[in-house]
């Protein structure tokens, strides 16, 4: 295949992007050399002797109540799994119940990453920038178990063993693809752990 010109000769396509091919399988050779360990999960829970002493404030749950009641999802399906997602949104399932029904196409007004489907090591670069980009405090949900573990392509070249080794994961929903009630729960899950955030200290994975 060849493409354009330069000064009357014919060039392989390739040759007006190979710079540009090699600086992004550097990005993902480097994610793959330093990507090896998952991000630790947090410890949420308090012990008994304790409980009595730790104190939330009145303006701590004002504003929980309220990020919980509004969480704005970013639209992120990579595979099989974002029907479901979207089948969430529908009336069945009626994910605006949640004050969820806008799935957001900017990172920069989402404070939640659906992952939702099989991450490979080239959009895993994808993954982690936007990430960045979203607002805090944010939230990730990782959507089966292609998301979550590399599922059927476990320990493939090309496929991340988890999304966890790029981005903190706040809840982890099983299945193959799990149903829109499985989201509909994880979601749930994630509306109690919003309650537990305290603006004294940062959010868990920063």
């Amino acid at each position: 295949m060849v493409e354009g010109t330069r000064e009357g000769r014919r060039e392989p396509l390739f040759a007006t992007t190979w710079e540009l091919d090699r600086a992004e399988g550097g990005e993902v050779q480097r994610l793959k050399d330093t990507a090896l360990e998952p991000y630790p999960d947090p410890v949420l829970e308090v012990p008994a002797d304790l409980q009595r002493g730790v104190v939330v404030t009145s303006v701590d749950a004002l504003l929980n109540w309220g990020r919980r009641s509004a969480v704005w999802p970013v639209t992120f399906g990579l595979a099989c799994c974002a029907f479901e997602m979207i089948a969430s949104a529908m009336s069945r399932f009626d994910i605006a119940r949640f004050g969820m029904e806008a799935f957001r196409a900017s990172p920069r007004q989402a404070d939640l990453m659906i992952v939702a489907g099989t991450v490979t090591w080239k959009m895993a670069t994808a993954i982690k920038r936007i990430y960045a980009q979203m607002a805090e405090p944010k939230w990730v949900i990782s959507m089966g178990v292609c998301a979550t573990s590399g599922g059927p392509y476990y320990q493939s070249y090309s496929v991340v063993p988890g999304v966890n080794h790029i981005v903190p994961v706040d809840v982890y929903v099983p299945g193959c693809p799990p149903r829109p009630d499985a989201l509909l729960y994880g979601i749930m899950q994630l509306h109690e752990k919003i309650k537990r955030y305290r603006l004294t200290r940062q959010p868990a994975g920063v």
